[in-house]
């Protein structure tokens, strides 16, 4: 397979063309819904999900129902509405499944986020849901202006069953931080491709907290449009009885010398809680000198749950600084636990402790005082229906 990378680094748009990789793990990206057949189940990237639990989404019925959308943008950030040809033109990565095409083609139209300069605060839309009735679909697209600064957080809340696609185009030299906050209702069901292309020499920084919903599927998929980008992706799930929370992560290096990091930790607890964490690494011919690495830990908390956890890494030259994955899935660390309780911690509060320090290192980096605080909350909550009433800790 040959590749090349044509165009300035400069044009987003149209900065990078190679030769589709042939694997079942990353299906060839098209807008056109009819490149992406309706799935059986028996498809690679669909075997862990609970087709029956989409609510007709894969059907692609079209609707006219929305989101309720609430904004609060500072200075240097602008919400605008596009038509759907003007967000393809735009560029990024392309709809790898069908709910992303499906999303795209339902739409009607896309909201384009538009950032261009050093945000002095967070750029916070809020999305709300009202019902699981009717299907809703959405299209965003996140434009960072080169050497731009700026963190986003989406928080999506309420009653929905919701698909949509999301494109960030992050500039050269840009910083960018992204919070994805899935913090539904238990009975809604959300997919997600969010597509992050990474200008030369720029940050991301993407953190993704799903702790709602019945059934939440997210796919998240990193290509570099110019060499030293680099991005970090970091996520938390809890998922309580009978919610599915799948997480799936694609790295695709396309330039030299860049560098990508995966981190998702997750908790469950209850009969039939599922998580599923996917995540591959591609690193073609054309990337040499880059670093990657990939890790996924998941604590159960309880009997009757299930967490599949699958890293992968796809090597294509031997001329790298470093490449590695690692996996864990156990219960409460024993140890961890003497340890504690050696020193007057009662058995519920050191299982507390313990929890929290699994997440602490994730949610401490979001540099988000409010957000931090009401992450924390939410964990507490969780934990309250299993191992008791909730103590004073802070991130």
């Amino acid at each position: 397979m040959t590749a090349t990378i044509e165009g300035s680094d400069q044009n987003l748009a149209g900065a990078l063309e190679l030769d589709h990789v042939q694997s079942h793990l990353h299906p060839e990206p098209s807008y056109d819904v009819a490149d992406h057949p309706k799935p059986t189940g028996l498809e690679e990237i669909w075997r862990f999900t609970p087709l029956k639990r989409l609510r007709g989404l894969l059907d692609g019925t079209p609707s006219d129902a929305h989101l309720q959308w609430k904004d609060e943008l500072p200075a240097g950030a602008t919400l605008s509405e596009i038509s759907t040809d003007e967000a393809k033109a735009l560029g990024g990565i392309a709809p790898l499944d069908r709910l992303a095409a499906l999303a795209v083609e339902n739409a009607g139209g896309a909201a384009l986020l538009t950032i261009d300069g050093e945000l002095d605060a967070p750029a916070r839309v809020t999305l709300t849901g009202s019902s699981v009735d009717q299907t809703v679909w959405g299209h965003v697209v996140v434009k960072v202006a080169p050497f731009s600064k700026a963190t986003i957080l989406f928080d999506h809340v309420g009653s929905a069953t919701y698909a949509t696609n999301v494109t960030y185009l992050v500039g050269d030299g840009a910083q960018l931080d992204v919070v994805n906050l899935a913090d539904w209702e238990d009975d809604s069901v959300h997919s997600v491709q969010n597509g992050i292309s990474v200008g030369r020499d720029a940050t991301v920084r993407f953190f993704e907290f799903t702790l709602g919903g019945d059934v939440v599927r997210s796919s998240t998929n990193v290509d570099y449009r110019g060499t030293g980008g680099s991005v970090d992706l970091l996520g938390i799930y809890f998922a309580d009885a009978g919610q599915h929370l799948e997480h799936r992560q694609f790295v695709d290096h396309t330039a030299p010398k860049t560098r990508s990091n995966v981190e998702y930790k997750g908790a469950l607890q209850g009969q039939d809680a599922h998580t599923v964490w996917i995540g591959n690494v591609l690193i073609r011919k054309v990337a040499e000198g880059i670093e990657t690495f990939e890790h996924n830990d998941n604590l159960v908390l309880t009997d009757g749950a299930r967490a599949d956890s699958v890293p992968n890494l796809e090597i294509e030259t031997g001329d790298i600084a470093g490449a590695g994955h690692a996996s864990t899935t156990g219960r409460f660390d024993d140890e961890h636990l003497f340890y504690l309780q050696s020193r007057g911690i009662d058995p519920t509060e050191a299982k507390r402790l313990v929890v929290h320090g699994f997440f602490n290192d994730i949610i401490r980096r979001i540099g988000v005082e409010d957000l931090q605080d009401r992450l924390m909350a939410a964990i507490e909550d969780e934990l309250a229906t299993v191992v008791g009433a909730p103590a004073a800790v802070t991130a």
